[in-house]
Protein backbone atom coordinates (compact mmCIF):
# COMPACT_ATOMS: atom_id res chain seq x y z
CA UNK A 1 0.00 0.00 0.00
CA UNK A 2 2.05 2.77 1.40
CA UNK A 3 4.91 3.05 -1.36
CA UNK A 4 6.75 5.88 -3.53
CA UNK A 5 7.53 4.93 -7.01
CA UNK A 6 8.37 6.56 -10.13
CA UNK A 7 8.39 6.21 -14.11
CA UNK A 8 10.38 8.51 -16.25
CA UNK A 9 9.29 8.89 -20.01
CA UNK A 10 11.55 10.13 -22.73
CA UNK A 11 9.02 11.99 -24.85
CA UNK A 12 11.64 13.04 -27.18
CA UNK A 13 12.24 9.03 -28.11
CA UNK A 14 8.69 8.07 -26.98
CA UNK A 15 10.37 5.16 -24.85
CA UNK A 16 10.78 4.54 -21.48
CA UNK A 17 13.66 6.49 -19.93
CA UNK A 18 15.72 3.84 -19.02
CA UNK A 19 19.12 4.07 -16.59
CA UNK A 20 18.39 7.79 -14.75
CA UNK A 21 20.00 7.72 -11.19
CA UNK A 22 16.93 8.94 -8.60
CA UNK A 23 17.35 10.07 -4.84
CA UNK A 24 14.40 10.11 -2.53
CA UNK A 25 15.03 12.08 0.43
CA UNK A 26 12.24 12.95 3.68
CA UNK A 27 12.52 16.48 5.31
CA UNK A 28 13.14 16.29 8.54
CA UNK A 29 13.90 19.17 11.39
CA UNK A 30 17.77 18.30 10.84
CA UNK A 31 17.24 18.81 7.13
CA UNK A 32 16.87 16.24 4.18
CA UNK A 33 17.51 12.50 5.11
CA UNK A 34 18.37 9.88 2.02
CA UNK A 35 15.52 7.70 2.22
CA UNK A 36 16.25 5.27 -0.96
CA UNK A 37 17.80 5.58 -4.66
CA UNK A 38 17.55 3.27 -7.76
CA UNK A 39 18.11 3.82 -11.47
CA UNK A 40 14.94 2.83 -13.16
CA UNK A 41 14.80 -0.17 -15.08
CA UNK A 42 14.12 -1.13 -18.91
CA UNK A 43 10.76 0.18 -18.50
CA UNK A 44 12.09 3.37 -17.08
CA UNK A 45 10.57 2.47 -13.63
CA UNK A 46 11.41 2.61 -9.73
CA UNK A 47 8.68 0.42 -8.25
CA UNK A 48 9.52 1.14 -4.76
CA UNK A 49 12.21 3.40 -2.82
CA UNK A 50 10.63 2.35 0.93
CA UNK A 51 9.20 -0.81 2.29
CA UNK A 52 5.89 -0.37 2.14
CA UNK A 53 5.40 0.04 6.44
CA UNK A 54 8.07 2.89 6.41
CA UNK A 55 6.05 5.73 4.41
CA UNK A 56 5.23 8.57 6.65
CA UNK A 57 3.65 11.80 6.53
CA UNK A 58 5.82 14.79 5.42
CA UNK A 59 7.67 16.41 2.47
CA UNK A 60 9.99 14.55 0.00
CA UNK A 61 12.37 15.23 -2.65
CA UNK A 62 12.78 13.11 -5.87
CA UNK A 63 16.28 13.93 -7.07
CA UNK A 64 16.60 12.72 -11.18
CA UNK A 65 19.59 12.56 -12.76
CA UNK A 66 18.96 14.16 -16.10
CA UNK A 67 21.88 15.41 -17.53
CA UNK A 68 23.92 12.21 -17.35
CA UNK A 69 21.04 10.12 -18.60
CA UNK A 70 20.86 12.81 -21.52
CA UNK A 71 24.90 13.17 -21.65
CA UNK A 72 25.12 8.94 -22.44
CA UNK A 73 23.01 9.55 -25.24
CA UNK A 74 25.29 12.27 -26.69
CA UNK A 75 22.47 14.90 -26.53
CA UNK A 76 22.84 18.00 -25.45
CA UNK A 77 20.05 19.31 -22.78
CA UNK A 78 19.26 21.90 -20.47
CA UNK A 79 18.48 20.93 -17.22
CA UNK A 80 20.96 18.72 -15.44
CA UNK A 81 18.77 17.45 -12.86
CA UNK A 82 15.35 17.87 -12.18
CA UNK A 83 13.98 17.98 -8.32
CA UNK A 84 10.21 17.51 -7.24
CA UNK A 85 9.19 18.18 -3.89
CA UNK A 86 6.35 16.13 -2.56
CA UNK A 87 3.87 16.43 0.51
CA UNK A 88 2.39 12.94 1.82
CA UNK A 89 -0.65 13.16 3.90
CA UNK A 90 -1.87 9.62 3.25
CA UNK A 91 1.31 7.26 4.17
CA UNK A 92 -0.89 4.49 3.75
CA UNK A 93 -1.49 5.05 0.20
CA UNK A 94 0.37 4.46 -3.05
CA UNK A 95 2.39 7.66 -4.01
CA UNK A 96 3.82 7.32 -7.98
CA UNK A 97 5.20 10.47 -9.58
CA UNK A 98 5.80 9.86 -13.31
CA UNK A 99 8.56 12.01 -14.80
CA UNK A 100 7.82 13.67 -18.64
CA UNK A 101 10.82 14.32 -19.63
CA UNK A 102 12.86 15.76 -22.78
CA UNK A 103 16.23 17.22 -23.28
CA UNK A 104 14.40 20.73 -23.14
CA UNK A 105 11.54 20.44 -20.58
CA UNK A 106 9.72 18.38 -18.18
CA UNK A 107 6.11 17.34 -16.56
CA UNK A 108 5.24 15.60 -13.42
CA UNK A 109 2.47 14.79 -11.65
CA UNK A 110 0.82 12.32 -9.34
CA UNK A 111 0.28 9.12 -10.89
CA UNK A 112 -1.67 5.99 -9.68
Amino acid sequence: MGRISTHVLDSSLGAPGAGVDVTLEFHTSDGWLLRGSGTTDGHGRIDSFIAEDEAESGNYRLTFDTGSYFHLRNQDSFYPEVVVLFEVTRPEEHHHIPLLLSPFGYTTYRGS
